[in-house]
């Protein structure tokens, strides 16, 4: 015997289906976030530490990489 399906099951199903890949693709986007945020914090202390040799090296260092003193970068 073959069941009928009204148009509104039809609309709630794809509503289901569109509410599924919106949280899929907020979560998806939130791992990719989190991985690029935690990546870019590892090569964050990897430039530190290879800076924290001593301070006249790291200010030689900002002068041949063009960053100012106080840290930020200039404007090109």
């Amino acid at each position: 015997m073959l069941t009928r399906i009204r148009p509104s099951q039809v609309a709630q199903s794809r509503s289901a289906a569109l509410q599924a890949m919106a949280v899929g693709a907020v979560a998806v986007g939130a791992l990719a976030f989190g991985a690029m945020a935690i990546g870019r914090l590892s090569i964050r202390k990897a430039r530190i530490r290879s800076l924290e040799v001593d301070d006249l090296t790291v200010r030689n260092l900002n002068i041949v990489e063009g960053a100012r003193p106080g840290g930020g970068a200039r404007k090109r």
